[in-house]
Parts: C-alpha cells; structure tokens; sequence
C-alpha cells in the first residue's frame, strides 16, 4: 500500500478528544527473534531460554520492535490514506509491560490537540496519545507525539464566473 493521492483524512479530520481503536497482530517468536537479531540483540529478546532466566520470564520483545509494529497499525488504520507528512517527533515512549509471543496487539489513539502550524498554515499538526493493548487489555506501551497533515483543500467555485459582478 501507498499513501493516497487524494487523501480521504486530512488534519481537518482530527477532533480534540476524538478517540479510535484498530489493529491486531499477534507477535510471534519468529518475529521476535528476527528483529532483535538485526536491531536488538539482546539475549532474552533472541533466545528462549535466556528470556526466561531474565526479569521477563520468556522471550520478549524489543520495545523498539513494538514501536514498529505500532508504526505499521497506524499506517495501515489511517496513516496510508491520509494527508500525514510526518512526524516532528515523539515525546515520550513508556513500556509498561513486556510484550511476548503469542501476545496480540490493539492500539488505542486519543486525539490531545490541534492546530494550524504557525510558520505554514496550509500543515495542520495533531497531538496524539496511543496505548497499545494486548489481548487482555493491558496496556503494554503508552506514547505522546506530534503528527503533520496537509489541510483539506478549500472548496474550488461551483461554477465559472461565481463571484464575480
């Protein structure tokens, strides 16, 4: 999937308060591994039984690997056929809990503030939250950023000539 060229959700779109949920991938050990191999080896995201000798008590994930999959469920939910331009950056990441294989991931996103970007007032930024839940609703990541989105393009004349004396 590509980002749209005609976006159907632009910063417009965004409503102070506005809460929604989407995802759900369920981790594998696979994965796990996989990842921590090419960004995060670290043994108890890479070995079973290191996982369980260590505070976790099984294979975990890295949080950077579930940030990851964060990043994929907000593309896939909203971000892909939007008007995102990106992200100034996040402002805090928390993990509360380990996420674990054959854990299965939800997102929740809170919409904490809008407004016009001052210097470019066609780029509307969003505040979000976002917990990331597993199957039994635990919350297992918490994360507060910005977000960049195109303003919906004001509305072309009816017709040829309209406005005009």
């Amino acid at each position: 999937m590509t980002i749209s060229s005609s976006p159907t959700h632009h910063w417009e779109d965004f409503s102070l308060g506005e809460v929604r949920e989407f995802g759900a991938h369920t981790v594998t050990a696979e994965e796990i591994v996989r990842f921590a191999r090419e960004f995060d080896p670290q043994p108890f995201h890479l070995d079973e039984e290191a996982g369980r000798a260590s505070l976790f008590g099984g294979l975990a994930a890295s949080g950077w690997h579930t940030c990851a999959l964060v990043m994929r469920m907000m593309c896939d939910a909203y971000l892909l056929d939007s008007s995102s331009l990106g992200s100034p950056g996040l402002e805090h990441i928390k993990w509360l809990k380990p996420v674990m294989a054959g854990d299965t991931l939800g997102v929740r996103m809170t919409v904490l503030e809008t407004r016009p970007m001052a210097s470019k007032p066609h780029i509307g930024l969003v505040r979000c939250g976002w917990a990331v839940l597993n199957q039994r609703r635990e919350t297992v990541l918490t994360m507060e950023g910005w977000g960049m989105f195109g303003r919906r393009p004001a509305p072309a004349l009816a017709a040829a000539g309209e406005g005009q004396s």
